[in-house]
Parts: structure tokens; C-alpha cells; sequence
């Protein structure tokens, strides 16, 4: 059989670290998986499944809400950093231009191009969001209406909608978009303990870039941190180390049983330093990171891969930063092919050396060749 179509090595199953070999079928999907159990601990040679971000801007110097294909260079610029699937998410925008970049994801979601991650959907973040919240966000927030909404369902497959509950109007939304089978994350939220409780109960099932741009925890207001940390099974968090301290990362995790990690990241990723767009704004891409004009920080640099080493640096297994990269955000969203390494999955796979530096990435079978490898 061809090399590239066996892999061998330390590889995390769902059945967990095995040594062995990995048989990629033709039709894109494992086709077998051997070998013995292996104990956690250093290895030549990494298998683990390709990384799913639930929350992508842009990349390689474009921003998705550019429209046209946008999107496909985004997810070919991910794809180089072991990304093999994707939600590309929108920003706080007038309803015209909402309507231009929908009706082009729902064009780029029906198939995958070579060399490119497989976009799964579209991650609505705002416009039914707080306006005494933004963040980085323009300032065209407005109230949720389901009519809106099923419109904008119409043009793309919404797979996450990115709320605050407290704004008027917003707990039935929630509770519709949860009866049709739509994630809703809340974020750029001015909400109460309260608020993020009864949103939980009414269907909400996530937190979007939990910490930033919502209310923080107190011990006498909780605040939307605190109903996260007390009663989620999910929450998405960056862990490029700037948006969130690494104590706060690792509470976190102990607090939420499947926290999953995403980038959030901008057209600056993969780029030099410099001017980049976000949505309607310019933002600046310098000491690692990217900001407004007034220094607010506005999405990321953070590629995957380096969120998986980011995660290791600061204590975290390497099996449960995989998991918080791959397995988790496919459970959250009902994917049950990708995400994890078991016969009959999607080969989506990334392959890294020792000290987690990329070597091959396989998008539904495909091997993608990488310059630096």
C-alpha cells in the first residue's frame, strides 16, 4: 500500500494513545486502525485528529465577510496549519451586507476545494448582540427577530448564533433557534448570573470567547463568567495567551467538562505584522496579537496548531488539548465523523513531531503538502 495511505505511529484513538498504524481508505474516510495500547508520554511521532474551529474571521490577509471566495482562501490558509474544518463567522454588519457574504458561504459550504478545510456551516456572531458591549464589534447591533434570521438560515447553513440574552425579545429566540436544532452561544453580553442561567434553561448550550466581551465574576455578581463556570458543558475559549491568563484557562477547564478552544482569528493570521481588515474596520497586527486604533484587542493571530502547543505549554495533557481541538467542538456542534480517530471517520488528520511542529495534515484524505514541514 502507498505510504501516504498508512500512517504509522503514537496515534490518539477514541479508545485512546495506541501505538500502531493508520490504513486511510479511498474514499476519504479511516479504513482501519491497528496496533496496542499505548501510556501517555513522549513519542517520536504524533497522530491526532485534524482540529475543528468553530470560530473563524479570516486568514492569509483576507476576512471573510469580503465575500466573493473569501472563504475558500481562509480555509486553504487553515488547512496549512492543520485545520480541517471550519464555521466561518460573520461579524456585526447591516443587513445588506449580511445578506453578500451568506449567500456566498452558503455557495462554499456545498463542497470542499483541494487543499482547502471543509467549511461545515456559518457562525452568525451579532448582529443580536449588546451595543454597550461590542468589543471589537461595529456598532450595528440590533434585536433579534426569527423572521431575520430564517432569511438568513435560507441563504447559508447557520450552524451558531452568537447572542445576548438580556436584550428584549432574546429568551424566545434562543428557545426557537434551540428547537431547530441551532447552537447558540452567549457573548457581547452585558447579562446577569441570572440572565446566562434562564438562557441556559430556555436552550442556549455555549459561551462564545468566554471572558472576553461579557460581565466577569464577582463573588456577590457572578456575572455571565460566573453562569458559565456553574452550570455549562460547553464554553469556546482563545488560548493564544493574550485574550485569557493561563490560571483563568485552567479554571476553565475544571470548571466546564468540554471547554473547547478557537481561534477567532483575523485576516492577520498566517501574515507579517500590519493593516488588516475586520469586517468594516482596519485593525493592526503587532506583538502578537491584533487591535483597534484604541487598543482594543480584535480577534487573533492564533493558528491551531499553535493553540494545541499553547495549551501544552501551560500544564494542560496533550490528549486533553487535542480533544478541546477536535473531539469536543464536533460533539458540540452533532458532527459525529470528524473529530476523532476511529475506522470509519473522516481521515481528517494532522501528523506532528515531537515537539508538536506540523509535519502532514490530511483534509478527508487528502495530504496536503507543507512548505516548512
Amino acid at each position: 500500500m502507498n505510504a501516504t495511505r498508512v500512517l504509522q505511529g503514537r496515534m490518539l484513538t477514541t479508545a485512546g494513545w495506541m501505538d500502531g498504524e493508520l490504513q486511510l481508505g479511498d474514499d476519504g474516510r479511516i479504513a482501519a486502525i491497528s496496533g496496542r495500547l499505548a501510556a501517555a508520554g513522549d513519542a517520536e511521532r504524533y497522530i491526532l485528529p485534524g482540529f475543528i474551529d468553530l470560530h473563524v474571521h479570516g486568514g492569509g490577509g483576507v476576512d471573510i465577510m469580503e465575500a466573493g471566495r473569501a472563504a475558500q482562501h481562509v480555509a486553504s490558509t487553515h488547512a496549512r496549519f492543520g485545520t480541517t474544518s471550519l464555521l466561518a463567522t460573520t461579524m456585526t454588519a447591516p443587513r445588506e451586507a449580511l445578506e453578500t457574504v451568506l449567500t456566498a458561504l452558503g455557495d462554499a459550504s456545498r463542497s470542499r476545494q483541494p487543499g482547502s478545510a471543509r467549511i461545515l456551516g456559518v457562525h452568525l456572531e451579532g448582529p443580536y448582540i449588546n451595543k454597550g458591549k461590542l468589543g471589537a464589534q461595529p456598532d450595528n447591533a440590533v434585536e433579534a427577530a426569527m423572521a431575520e434570521i430564517n432569511h438568513y438560515r435560507s441563504l447559508a447553513p447557520i450552524s451558531l448564533v452568537t447572542l445576548a440574552p438580556e436584550v428584549a425579545g432574546h429568551m424566545e429566540v434562543i428557545r426557537e433557534l434551540s428547537r431547530q436544532g441551532v447552537r447558540v452561544q452567549l457573548g457581547h453580553t452585558l447579562g446577569s448570573y441570572e440572565d446566562g442561567v434562564t438562557a441556559l434553561e430556555n436552550g442556549a448550550s455555549g459561551f462564545t470567547h468566554l471572558f472576553n466581551a461579557m460581565t466577569g465574576l464577582h463573588h456577590r455578581e457572578p456575572g455571565m463568567v460566573g453562569a458559565a463556570l456553574a452550570h455549562a458543558e460547553y464554553a469556546e475559549l482563545i488560548p493564544d495567551l493574550l485574550h485569557v491568563h493561563p490560571g483563568a484557562i485552567r479554571a476553565a477547564m475544571r470548571a466546564i467538562p468540554r471547554l473547547f478552544c478557537v481561534t477567532d482569528s483575523t485576516a492577520a493570521a498566517g501574515m507579517p505584522d500590519g493593516q488588516y481588515k475586520l469586517g468594516s474596520q482596519t485593525v493592526t497586527k503587532c506583538l502578537g496579537g491584533v487591535r483597534l486604533a484604541d487598543g482594543t484587542l480584535a480577534g487573533s493571530t492564533l493558528t491551531m496548531d499553535q493553540a494545541l502547543r499553547n495549551l501544552v505549554e501551560i500544564g494542560v495533557p496533550l490528549a486533553s488539548a487535542s480533544n478541546r481541538l477536535s473531539l469536543y467542538p464536533a460533539d458540540y456542534l452533532g458532527v459525529h465523523d470528524r473529530g476523532r480517530l476511529e475506522e470509519g471517520a473522516w481521515a481528517d488528520i494532522v501528523v506532528m513531531d515531537s515537539n508538536l511542529q506540523l509535519q502532514r495534515v490530511f483534509l478527508e484524505g487528502e495530504c496536503l503538502e507543507l512548505v516548512n514541514a
